[in-house]
């Protein structure tokens, strides 16, 4: 090999190591991770094959020789007496990923071709963190993080809030519990934990996490455990580290399963899907029935686990550097990827919100070729300062929209093939061009990418209300983006209650362009219904029907229909009483609308916003030469309701009443009747079997009334 091809291997090894020991001191000491667990593997492999082909340059700090990550200064170390090892990463997603790790484990134990197969033990592969519980007598006196394998962080404090970890092991348990235990597993979040926590964070103005594992971490290594209580924090048990020896009590395990088994026993809850596999064929097999069922459990795993069950075998099979070779991890395709935005584009959705979405340079992740990536809105951009020419960490999970978790400033030299991203990061401060290992801050937020002021589907004004992140289009009824939506909300039973025009339906009149606006409805004719898909002479007769018979409507009906931000049933009818007609209603200046019980000034400016789009108002007028009418008459007069002012939440079965007609007998009283308990609720109506919301009203001492206690409250006081 010439001098300067050594030259420059030798100087890639040390640049790669470097980088690796930053991303993994990022991923498991500060639990903000930089790049996806990929792109970290796609690194680890050029680095091990690079030594693969120069021994000599091995060090034992390299991070091909060591589990990385190290204890954090504030916890007090912990050095395992057991060692806690990673295991081999098997990145080949296909069936031969599992064949290749039995043909390994028979060549190993010198198995000849006709001999059974090996039986293992299939696990899921959490995203989560490695934990080690110390149990001394059946007490919990110890949780310590993985660190560097040797030396850990002892978070005890913060893993005693966790409930599904034992604080006491059972005394009579059917295997005795040995007086010295390690329990080894995997602290992680669930998925609807994970995302109510970010709910919460932005509620408040705090950071949210990338990922369930992140924010995991994140809550172990709390210094306050208060803090690490409010995390909503899960465990499995998959393992053991030091355990006193059958030679002085402790239990003798044959198998891993039958460990697994006494786990269980103990109290610790291990994966469901664990199961007992015979050969390459039944590995194959479990590989793909958890990939069908990945993106339908509670958590996030990135593969599964094979080992051989046998622990005899295992000591046979031994170690090679730091991995068993009795057990391998079999990856999934990668649900986070890293590659170019090429530009930042808007798309207006059903609703009217204006979306933000990446461009990218096509990229293979979650299993499909991925272009597009949602960027949520215009403050979630700006707060992850994605720029176009940035290069992106890209995360598709099943069917969840592809979206922008995060950009990266790469800081090594570009390896052959590799994005020259770095170049693209100059401008602003990003790495050198000699890729010098070293992170330049970017300089401050310069957009180039503004949110546009008219809707780019249908031109109509776009608006942002205060204290809201996303931007709508007001063409609610005229534009195209939103025609869907409309129709079917206009359509539903608590709106003009036109039966059978349902989302398949309105699906074909749409994109067959029969219908564009809401008054094509009632130009529908038999021969364009009966030609749809699915659709006979009877079923088109009966929607002909049900159209006409709309036509028949109520104000408050009507108002609600039009879909207005903001305006929903019960505000549709206090615009009714209030006004008498529609264009009075039209016409009202915010001052006029905020005299409407319960209309505040968002709503005000909202239901202004609407009428004064031309294309809505047309919209209201063809409705009206279509036929479709309602009783109007003067203003109701100003009366005090006896419950104006008052919010309601009904729960549970209520004897002599429906909950519709509990909600319209208080509306019609002046309450607002809310779908959930908070310290702004007046009153809760329980029947029978109230679940939650009652248990919430009796913590914040909201009173509690039953069906008798509201009907007295509906009555204004005698004078």
């Amino acid at each position: 090999m010439a001098a300067q091809d050594v030259s420059g291997d030798k100087a890639r090894v040390a640049a790669l190591r470097a980088q690796l020991d930053r991303y993994a001191h990022a991923y498991y000491v500060q639990d903000a991770p930089e790049v996806p667990d990929a792109e970290y593997d796609r690194l680890l492999r050029e680095l091990q094959a690079l030594e693969a082909a120069h021994p000599d340059w091995i060090t034992p700090d390299s991070p091909t020789q060591r589990v990385g990550g190290a204890a954090l200064a504030q916890f007090p170390p912990v050095r395992h007496a057991v060692a806690m090892l990673s295991i081999r990463t098997e990145t080949d997603t296909e069936a031969t990923g599992a064949e290749a790790f039995d043909a390994r484990v028979r060549r190993e134990l010198a198995l000849a071709e006709d001999a059974p197969p090996v039986e293992y033990v299939c696990e899921p592969k959490f995203d989560g963190l490695a934990m080690s519980l110390r149990y001394e007598h059946g007490l919990l006196v110890q949780a310590a993080t993985r660190g560097d394998g040797e030396v850990g962080e002892d978070v005890t404090r913060n893993i005693r809030t966790i409930r599904q970890i034992p604080l006491r092991l059972p005394a009579a348990a059917a295997i005795p519990v040995p007086p010295l235990l390690e329990v080894r597993g995997e602290v992680y979040m669930r998925r609807a934990d994970f995302e109510q926590l970010n709910e919460r964070q932005r509620e408040r103005g705090d950071k949210t996490f990338v990922n369930p594992r992140n924010a995991a971490a994140g809550a172990v290594r709390q210094l306050d455990p208060a803090i690490a209580a409010r995390r909503p924090l899960s465990f499995f048990a998959y393992g053991l580290g030091e355990v006193t020896p059958p030679e002085a009590g402790g239990p003798d395990f044959g198998t891993h399963y039958a460990l697994l088994q006494a786990l269980g026993s103990w109290g610790f809850p291990v994966a469901p899907q664990v199961c007992i596999a015979h050969g390459a064929t039944d590995l194959v097999a479990f590989h793909q029935r958890m990939g069908a069922a990945r993106d339908g459990l509670p958590y996030d795993i990135d593969g599964v686990v094979y080992k051989v069950n046998s622990l005899a075998l295992q000591r046979q099979l031994g170690f090679v550097t730091r991995e068993p070779r009795w057990a391998v991890a079999h990856k999934y395709p990668a649900q986070e990827q890293m590659t170019r935005v090429e530009a930042i584009d808007v798309q207006v959705g059903r609703t009217g919100k204006l979306t933000p979405v990446a461009r990218l340079a096509p990229v293979f992740v979650g299993g499909v070729t991925v272009t597009n990536a949602t960027l949520h809105n215009l403050f979630e951009l700006r707060r992850k300062d994605v720029r176009v020419g940035d290069t992106a960490i890209v995360r598709r999970a099943g069917d969840v929209i592809p979206e922008v978790v995060g950009i990266v400033a790469p800081t090594l030299p570009a390896a052959r093939g590799s994005l020259p991203a770095e170049v693209a990061l100059a401008a602003r401060g990003g790495p050198s061009p000699q890729g010098a290992l070293r992170r330049i801050p970017r300089q401050p937020y310069v957009p180039n990418f503004r949110m546009p002021r008219q809707c780019p589907v249908c031109g109509s004004a776009v608006v942002r209300e205060h204290g809201e992140v996303n931007h709508r289009c007001t063409g609610g009824l005229f534009c195209a983006a939103q025609r869907k939506e409309a129709i079917l909300h206009f359509a539903a039973r608590r709106a003009m209650d036109i039966e059978g025009l349902g989302e398949k339906l309105v699906d074909q009149l749409v994109d067959a362009g029969i219908v564009r606006t809401l008054p094509d409805l009632y130009r529908l004719g038999l021969s364009s219904l009966v030609a749809l898909d699915r659709m006979a002479e009877k079923s088109a007769q009966n929607v002909l029907a049900a159209l006409e018979k709309s036509k028949q409507a109520t104000l408050p009906r009507f108002l609600f229909g039009l879909g207005a931000r903001h305006v929903g049933e019960a505000t549709a009818k206090d615009l009714a009483r209030h006004f008498g007609s529609l264009d009075a209603v039209m016409d009202a200046s915010v001052e006029a609308l905020m005299e409407v019980n319960d209309v505040g000034p968002i709503v005000a400016r909202a239901i202004r916003t609407f009428f004064d789009q031309p294309h809505n108002r047309e919209v209201v007028e063809q409705l009206r030469a279509c036929g479709v009418h309602w009783p109007e008459g003067p203003p109701a007069p100003r009366a005090v309701l006896p419950l104006a002012g008052k919010t309601f939440v009904l729960t549970g079965t209520l004897p002599t009443l429906s909950r519709e007609e509990a909600k319209e007998l208080l509306e019609a009283a002046g309450a607002k009747v809310a779908g959930s308990v908070s310290r702004k609720t007046d009153y809760v109506v329980a029947g029978e079997e109230a679940g939650s919301k009652l248990a919430k009203a009796r913590e914040l001492g909201v009173q509690v009334l039953d069906e008798a206690g509201m009907q007295a409250l509906l009555v204004p006081p005698q004078r």
